[in-house]
């Protein structure tokens, strides 16, 4: 049979008699003096499956998965490329995540689902081992570092609900569980998994780990260059990163980690869709780059109270910086990066320099206790957030060079903007289970947040121009209810509507006073997520989960041009509007020799298919805007669809095992999608505005596993060649449509002694 991927044993022993010594040594049998004794739950996630893809369960740690839409990713069981971080294959099973594939190096992930923006996955909570990565999860979300895939253990994805526990995005949550040792059964063990493939691509993983009775460990390095498949697009990265556990007793046990994360990456821009047709792989671009060093450091907690509770405790820090480096003219790609017929050499370049610094405390309770003969569980937390960002900006004061150089022409950042974000929150969740079948999760969250920023907005001649003084203080309350009905042992029937919000970004504090209001009553957009689904695995051979959707997002943040009573124009940033996004998110997996056979001497085969419908668009949504006759137009957006929300997305694949060698063919197919709010079809000349067209790749993978501890892994990535790309960018990394790869290959090695 195949093994669950998670698998929960719960071991209650409602009448453990135990013979208890009296002071004068005298035993007593269990007729006389019986004491009884319950044994904490064991659960093990992930270890041992051969499934890619499963459900989480109902409790996890101190975190409860009861009643929401949450998939679970295993890695080491994903048939697909995850040396450069291929997110097509690797959440081909979670239907109806939208993904931008404008980076082949895998440094950049954008994903999205629900009609939300995928722009550097920042409408999800991302996380590594449970703690924030991004840039800052409130005022600037952009996760700008993730880790490498081939370290993740694990990748565990909630949607909506999942803000009552994390908190801020509509999104949900996507949190990296990295290789810690723990599944190592021997003090050392040594891994190394060298590849090569297309357009230069080297990677080399290596990590040793090992465990014993008091500890486990685990270290790795990871080191990854190529030329990229289009011109102008090298690349490398370097990431470091050790963990060390301790478990002082049975019940107390503490982990400290860090990681070193640094890239480099040039940076192609963008292209027309005249040029697209012409040669997808050319570049107008030799002198952007881009710069990222990250570090994050986490020391963690875990201490099991007694049979009934556990607590969790995170303290974590991020020490990033960001820089990028390049030629940006105003015109966009349609002016050329091009010598200078005067000065006889490029043009100066412009400088952007972001330095994160952020640090966070996070405590998480979960205990189990009774009402009357019901069992219920009760999860509570509380969570301390303090992030700074330093934000540095110089148009034409870099370099006229072509490499990577930061250098500042005359010393003096023309913007030097310091952001802050102070956070609170507490938040609550309890299983009430009413019988044998039927739980409800209600839940609260509460949360407090700062933001601020001041500091040098730019020049006029010699004067500075200083920032508006933007602050913003707030408190609310979040709630939400999530119910499971269990049909059967391994089906059910689940449903949760969860409040929801995205508080007010950095951006939306730094317009330049010269040209922009700010509204001093601007609001967080705020709405809510509301799933309804049935899920479950019949037998071993079918494992399915059905579900529709609706996300309601209100107080969407806009400009709109207004003018003053002098005549002049000024844009007014305030909140313009709402949208709604209502679908469905289905995926099955089947196995027909499992289902029709209990043993197939010719090997297995399995099928599965992701289906993601979203109709996204937006309501009552007004627009401002200027024309030629310097007159104001008012119109509305109400029923346009909402941008980079294709209405169909659908991934397939079979695998055929047989012994050591496992073969897998997946296909993707997603939908037309507009790139702007006005639903332009007509691409524009600068390539900013315009459809984006929809598209098919297909892609296989194999792997042969001479034995537990040496394997071969080899795939074709967009085997046809499909000439296609996913974003229209207005700036860096564009402008212009970005395209996607075209075809590559990989082979990669893996040992572990």
């Amino acid at each position: 049979m195949l093994k669950k991927l998670i698998v929960i044993v719960t071991v209650l022993v409602s009448s453990l008699t135990v013979y208890a010594q009296n002071a004068t040594k005298v035993f007593h049998d269990d007729s006389t003096k019986p004491q009884s004794k319950y044994l904490a739950d064991v659960t093990v996630v992930g270890r041992y499956s051969k499934s890619d893809i499963q459900q989480m369960p109902e409790i996890v740690g101190t975190s409860i998965y009861a009643g929401k839409k949450n998939a679970l990713i295993v890695l080491d069981n994903v048939n697909g490329n995850v040396v450069t971080n291929t997110m097509r294959q690797i959440v081909a099973k979670i239907p109806g995540i939208q993904i931008w594939e404008s980076d082949g190096s895998g440094i950049q992930i954008g994903i999205a689902a629900r009609g939300l923006s995928p722009n550097r996955s920042w409408e999800f909570n991302v996380r590594q081992n449970g703690y924030d990565i991004a840039a800052d999860p409130y005022g600037y979300p952009e996760a700008y570092y993730n880790p490498q895939l081939q370290a993740v253990q694990r990748i565990e994805i909630v949607r909506g609900q999942g803000s009552l526990q994390y908190g801020p995005q509509f999104g949900g949550l996507v949190n990296y569980i990295l290789r810690n040792g723990s599944e190592i059964n021997k003090p050392f063990e040594f891994e190394t998994q060298q590849t090569i493939g297309s357009n230069g691509l080297f990677n080399s993983y290596n990590a040793v780990g090992g465990e014993t009775k008091k500890y486990h460990y685990y270290a790795f390095f990871d080191h990854r260059n190529a030329d990229g498949y289009r011109n102008n697009s090298r690349y490398y990265t370097n990431s470091g990163f050790g963990t060390f556990t301790y478990r002082f007793t049975n019940k107390f046990s503490l982990s400290a980690e860090v990681m070193r994360n640094n890239i480099r990456s040039q940076q192609p821009g963008g292209l027309t869709d005249e040029q697209l047709k012409q040669d997808i792989r050319q570049s107008f671009r030799s002198r952007n780059w881009f710069d990222i060093t990250w570090t994050t450091t986490a020391l963690i907690g875990n201490y099991q109270l007694n049979e009934q509770s556990k607590l969790n405790i995170k303290l974590f820090g991020i020490h990033g910086d960001r820089n990028s480096v390049g030629y940006i003219p105003s015109g966009g790609i349609t002016v050329g990066d091009t010598i200078n017929r005067i000065t006889n050499q490029y043009n100066t370049r412009n400088l952007n320099a972001d330095k994160y610094r952020n640090y966070g405390l996070e405590i998480r309770y979960l205990g189990d206790y009774k009402m009357g003969s019901l069992s219920n569980t009760l999860s509570v937390g509380g969570r301390i957030y303090k992030g700074t960002t330093y934000r540095y900006a110089a148009d034409g004061k870099g370099s006229t060079g072509t490499e990577y150089d930061m250098t500042l022409s005359d010393g003096t950042w023309t913007r030097d903007i310091d952001f802050n974000t102070i956070n609170a929150a507490l938040h609550a969740e309890n299983i009430f289970r009413l019988g044998n079948k039927l739980l409800l999760i209600p839940g609260i969250r509460y949360e407090y947040i700062t933001g601020e920023a001041s500091g040098r907005n730019g020049f006029i001649g010699a004067n500075e121009i200083l920032l508006q003084n933007q602050q913003r203080s707030r408190g609310f309350i979040l709630a939400g209810a999530g119910a499971e009905y269990h049909i059967t042992k391994s089906t059910e029937l689940y449903a949760n509507i969860t409040q929801a919000y995205r508080p007010v970004q950095f951006a939306d504090l730094t317009a330049p006073p010269t040209t922009d209001v700010i509204d001093e009553n601007l609001r967080d957009a705020k709405g809510y997520n509301a799933d309804l689904g049935y899920r479950g695995k019949i037998s071993n051979y079918l494992f399915f989960d059905v579900s529709a959707y609706f996300l309601q997002y209100n107080n969407r943040i806009g400009v709109i041009v207004q003018q003053r009573t002098d005549g002049s124009f000024y844009n007014y940033r305030t909140n313009v509007g709402n949208s709604t996004s209502k679908g469905i998110e289905s995926m099955v997996e089947f196995n027909p020799v499992k289902a029709f056979s209990k043993d197939s001497k010719w090997g297995d085969i399995s099928f599965f298919i992701s289906y993601g419908y979203t109709d996204a668009r937006y309501g009552n949504f007004k627009v401002i805007t200027k024309n030629t006759a310097n007159q104001l137009v008012e119109s509305n957006l109400k029923n346009k669809k909402v941008e980079n929300a294709p209405e169909n997305i659908i991934r397939a694949g079979i695998t055929y095992s047989f012994k050591g060698l496992s073969v897998t063919g997946q296909l993707s197919h997603v939908d037309d999608a507009f790139a702007d709010a006005n639903n332009t079809i007509t691409p524009t000349t600068n390539a900013q505005n315009g459809l984006i067209p929809a598209y098919t790749v297909t892609d296989l993978t194999a792997t042969y596993r001479f034995n537990k501890n040496l394997h071969l892994k080899a795939g074709i990535n967009n085997l046809s060649n499909e000439k296609y790309f996913t974003r229209r960018a207005g700036g860096y990394p564009g402008p212009g449509a970005l395209p996607a790869d075209g075809r590559t290959f990989f082979v990669s090695i893996g040992a572990k002694l």
